[in-house]
């Protein structure tokens, strides 16, 4: 029995796999929930009554030794799941031109790889990505045809919008809606950087991660609302795109009752608009 109320399968375009036996990943040592395998058989597992018609796998910030060994086994991967058609892997970017080593040998990896991301949530300087070799690097992405996800706090939108302006050929996508403080019900300046980000053509939104921004274990849809009914006045139905972000985000509710709560938040847009959140973009936007 399906859940949620799309009469379509939909595409994630926010997956995690991972097996800590397998590969090194440091931040999952005081992840309790977190700290074991999710992979395919896990991922099949938690989103029963949910039709997925594809999948995009992010990266995980794995620890550094594995950054290549991790789209080569996702493309494994890709052989047991058709259904895995994208993946965003890292790349150090901040290296600037000495990227392209690095990127050629990613691309020879796989065709599924279609963009890269390196995490800058955790960087203490909120400008960091204003740095002319992290810009530089950035924008050599779209010589290889790569797009960029941003991954951030929400005080560090400020800076991540002049990184799009300088970046004008890059494609970029913000992931979960740039974390803003919904626990703390913040909504500015959150909005006027949205606001400002939309306003560039080059850059997607991904309503994805909210739960894990509101207060775990008592978040309501109530407290989500202004930030979905935001980001969908701000980029239009062109611009915006699903994401699970699992399973990170069973750290504050199950896969089905994120998908109930954005269907149940997006309830006033038209087949077509749903659509697109849904499947269309996703697919247009990471070349599936």
């Amino acid at each position: 029995m399906i859940i949620n109320m799309l009469d379509f399968p939909i595409i994630d375009t926010h997956v995690h796999l991972w097996d800590p036996e397998r590969f090194r990943m440091s931040w999952l040592d005081n992840a309790e929930i977190l700290n074991r395998r999710y992979a395919l058989p896990e991922y099949h597992q938690y989103t029963q009554g949910v039709e997925i018609e594809g999948m995009v796998y992010v990266e995980v910030d794995i620890d550094p030794h594995y950054t290549l060994i991790e789209p080569r086994w996702v493309a494994e991967q890709a052989t047991q799941d058709p259904r895995l058609r994208g993946i965003v892997a890292y790349a150090p970017v901040e290296n600037g031109e000495r990227i392209r080593a690095y990127l050629d040998e990613l691309v020879s990896i796989t065709s599924l790889v279609k963009g890269v991301r390196r995490l800058l949530q955790a960087e203490s300087d909120n400008a960091y990505c204003l740095r002319p070799d992290f810009i530089r690097g950035v924008q050599i992405l779209a010589e290889y045809g790569l797009s960029f996800d941003i991954g951030i706090r929400h005080v560090q939108l400020e800076s991540v919008v002049e990184l799009v302006r300088r970046c004008p050929d890059t494609a970029f996508i913000l992931d979960h809606i740039g974390k803003p403080d919904v626990k703390g019900q913040l909504l500015d300046p959150w909005r006027q950087h949205i606001d400002a980000l939309a306003a560039q053509p080059n850059v997607v939104c991904k309503i994805s991660g909210m739960a894990t921004e509101a207060d775990p274990e008592h978040w309501t849809i109530k407290d989500l609302a202004p930030y979905v009914s935001h980001v969908i006045a701000a980029f239009g139905e062109d611009r915006i795109l699903y994401g699970g972000d699992w399973p990170v985000a069973l750290q504050a509710t199950s896969y089905p009752r994120w998908v109930e709560t954005l269907d149940t938040l997006t309830i006033q847009l038209s087949p077509e608009a749903k659509r697109k959140l849904w499947v269309d973009n996703a697919r247009r936007f990471y070349r599936l």
